[in-house]
C-alpha cells in the first residue's frame, strides 16, 4: 500500500508541476504558437490527437501500476523491484516540467545552449519513456489481463510520442 501510494504521490505532485509549467509558459505575451515553431501547421492536428492517445496511455499504465499490480511481488528483469516505477516517473515528470520554459527562453532569445537544453530534457523524458516500456514488458510475476495489455499499449504509444514525435520530429521541425 505504502509503495502504491508513494507512486500516486509522485504522480499527483509531478503532474502539478506539469500542468503548471504549462500554464505559465502560456501565460504572457508569447502565444501558444511560439511552441511549435517551424513545424507546419498542417500536421498539428496529428500532435494533437497523438497527444490524446499518449494521455490516455498514461492513465492506463498507470492505473495498472497503482490498481493491480503487488508492489511486493513485482520484479523487472529478475533484478529491479516496484521502487524502479518511481524513478521513471521522476524523470518523466521533472524533464517534461521543463520543457516549455526552456522552449519559452529559447523562443525569447535562440541560443545554442538553450536549444541543447530543450534537446536534453525532450531525450530524458524519451528515454524515460522506453524504460518505462521495456519494465512493463519484463514486470514479474505476469498479470496478462486486459489492463496489463493496455499499460504496455499505452506505455508504448507514449514512449513513441515523447521519443520520436517529440524528441526526433517536433524538434527537427522546430528549428526548420
Amino acid at each position: 500500500m505504502k509503495q502504491r501510494l508513494i507512486l500516486v504521490l509522485i504522480n499527483l505532485f509531478g503532474g502539478i508541476i506539469v500542468l503548471r509549467s504549462y500554464y505559465l509558459g502560456l501565460s504572457g505575451d508569447l502565444g501558444a504558437e511560439v511552441f511549435w515553431g517551424g513545424v507546419p501547421e498542417s500536421i498539428w492536428p496529428l500532435f494533437y490527437a497523438s497527444m490524446v492517445v499518449a494521455a490516455l496511455g498514461y492513465v492506463a499504465f498507470l492505473f495498472f501500476l497503482v490498481a493491480k499490480v503487488q508492489p511486493g511481488e513485482a520484479t523487472i528483469g529478475g533484478r529491479l523491484g516496484y521502487g524502479v516505477f518511481y524513478l521513471i516517473f521522476i524523470l518523466i515528470l521533472v524533464a517534461s516540467a521543463f520543457w516549455m520554459p526552456l522552449t519559452r527562453a529559447y523562443a525569447e532569445e535562440p541560443t545554442a545552449g538553450m536549444w541543447v537544453a530543450v534537446r536534453v530534457v525532450l531525450a530524458v523524458v524519451g528515454l524515460a519513456s522506453i524504460a518505462l516500456a521495456w519494465a512493463l514488458l519484463w514486470l514479474r510475476p505476469g498479470n496478462r489481463g486486459v489492463s496489463y495489455w493496455a499499460a504496455v499499449a499505452g506505455s508504448t504509444y507514449f514512449a513513441f510520442h515523447t521519443a520520436i514525435l517529440d524528441a526526433v520530429v517536433w524538434a527537427a521541425l522546430f528549428r526548420s
